[in-house]
C-alpha cells in the first residue's frame, strides 16, 4: 500500500518503519517539526517530508494514518483538504470511529496497537494486537490486509470495546509503572537497589497473567491478609509522601473490597 503517516512521535517513529519493512511503500511524513519529519522520511526510500500545516496538496496515498495525539485527530481531520473517498485511519484506542463524521468525504477507520512505544525500545511488531475498526466494509478489507502485513494477532473491535480495552491497558501498563516508579524511589530513598525487586514483579505479572479465575484470585499481601499492624507500618513509612500515603490507602481498600465481593458471590453451578 502507499501510505502516508501524519505524526512523527512515539508511534509514528516505531510504526513507519515497520510499515516499510512490510513492504509498504511510505509515500511520505507530515509533522509539526521540520527536523523530525526529515529523519523519519529518511528512513524510507523515495519518502518525502512534509510540515503541518500542509501548505501544499495533499500527496496522493491509498491509506493516511493518523499517528498524532488524540486531541489532535478533529482539528487536523479538518485542517486537511483530503481527496475524496480517501481511507483515513487514526491509531487511538479512547476515540471513537465517529470522529470521521464531520469529513463526509473521507473513509474512516481504526488502526489501533495494542502496545506501550518508548524512545529507543524495539518493538516486535509480529507479537502486537492490532484491531481495526471502519464502517465502510472495503476501507475495512484494506485496514485488515495492512494489519495482517504488521501483526499476527488482528482482530476487529467497535469503539465501545476498545475503549474499555484501552481502559484496561492503562490500568495495567500505565498505572502499573507509576507504582514501580514509587517503588523505585521508597528503595532508593533507603539505599536499596530496585533490581531486589525484579523477581517479586515478575513472578507476580506470571501468576497474574496465568490465573484461570483471574488476578483477583491470587492476590497477596497485607491487604489481602487484613494485616493491620503491618498496614499501620507502612503508612506510617509514607509520612513523607502523603499523595502516596493517600494511595496506599485506596488501593488497601480497592483490594478488600474486591475480596469481600469475590467471598460474597455465589458459585456456578457445576
Amino acid at each position: 500500500m502507499r501510505i502516508g503517516l501524519f505524526g512523527t512521535g512515539r508511534v509514528a517513529t516505531a510504526l513507519g518503519p515497520a510499515l516499510v519493512a512490510a513492504g509498504h511503500a511510505l509515500i511520505f511524513v507530515a509533522g509539526r517539526t521540520p527536523a523530525s519529519a526529515l529523519a523519519l522520511a529518511a528512513l524510507a526510500p523515495g519518502c518525502v517530508a512534509l510540515s503541518l500545516p500542509l501548505a501544499q496538496a495533499l500527496p496522493p496515498a491509498d491509506l493516511y494514518l493518523l499517528a498524532v495525539p488524540d486531541a489532535a485527530v478533529p482539528n487536523l481531520l479538518a485542517a486537511v483538504a483530503w481527496p475524496s473517498g480517501a481511507l483515513v485511519a487514526h491509531l487511538a484506542g479512547a476515540l471513537p470511529v465517529a470522529v470521521f463524521a464531520a469529513q463526509p468525504q473521507v473513509r474512516g477507520g481504526v488502526l489501533y496497537p495494542l502496545q506501550t512505544f518508548s524512545p529507543g525500545r524495539a518493538i516486535n511488531w509480529p507479537a502486537v494486537p492490532l484491531f481495526v475498526e471502519a464502517p465502510d466494509a472495503a476501507a475495512e478489507v484494506q485496514l485488515l490486509a495492512l494489519a495482517h502485513s504488521l501483526s499476527q494477532h488482528v482482530a476487529r473491535l467497535d469503539s465501545a470495546q476498545r475503549l474499555r480495552l484501552h481502559l484496561g491497558a492503562v490500568f495495567a501498563s500505565n498505572f502499573t509503572n507509576h507504582v514501580l516508579g514509587i517503588a523505585h524511589q521508597l528503595l532508593g530513598e533507603a539505599g536499596l537497589s530496585f533490581d531486589l525487586l525484579a523477581p517479586l514483579v515478575r513472578e507476580t505479572v506470571d501468576k497474574a497473567l496465568g490465573a484461570q479465575l483471574g488476578p483477583f484470585a491470587v492476590q497477596t499481601g497485607p491487604a489481602a491478609r487484613h494485616d493491620t499492624p503491618t498496614l499501620a507500618a507502612h503508612a506510617a513509612a509514607l509520612v513523607a509522601h502523603p499523595a502516596w500515603q493517600t494511595l496506599y490507602t485506596q488501593l488497601t481498600q480497592s483490594i478488600q473490597a474486591a475480596e469481600a465481593a469475590t467471598v460474597a458471590r455465589p458459585l456456578s453451578p457445576a
